[in-house]
């Protein structure tokens, strides 16, 4: 979360640019929710776990609105899909990365192996 309104309006300004440079034009998403998970990551295992864990949510969350768009259910391109299917799909992976933080930097899945999976 930002500290002050200016710096608020600075990340709001990089936020714009950076969409723009990657062509994200309609691009809108819950700064305070990413902001939230990658302080907690960092709290919760290291501060390097923050960058991490944003990117692989917002891949995570890519891959799952797409897949809702076009109703399949295997692997997705991530492209297409209402911004309903993108929020949803960010709050659910989101969702997983904030319980995996109450584990720290052990347990979770990895921590019992690939048992309970499914792979």
């Amino acid at each position: 979360m930002p500290a002050t309104d200016d710096e608020a309006q600075i990340l709001d300004q990089w936020s714009h640019r950076l969409a723009h440079a990657l062509q994200l034009l309609d691009l809108d998403f819950d700064r305070e929710l990413i902001l939230d998970l990658a302080g907690e990551s960092a709290r919760s295992v290291t501060h390097a776990a923050a960058p991490i864990t944003a990117l692989m949510v917002g891949y995570a969350a890519g891959l799952a609105a797409g897949a809702r768009s076009t109703g399949t259910t295997g692997t997705a391109t991530g492209s297409g899909g209402s911004k309903e299917d993108s929020a949803a799909a960010v709050a659910q992976a989101a969702a997983v990365a904030f319980r995996l933080c109450e584990d720290g930097a052990d347990g979770g899945p990895s921590g019992k192996g690939w048992a309970d999976t499914a792979q």
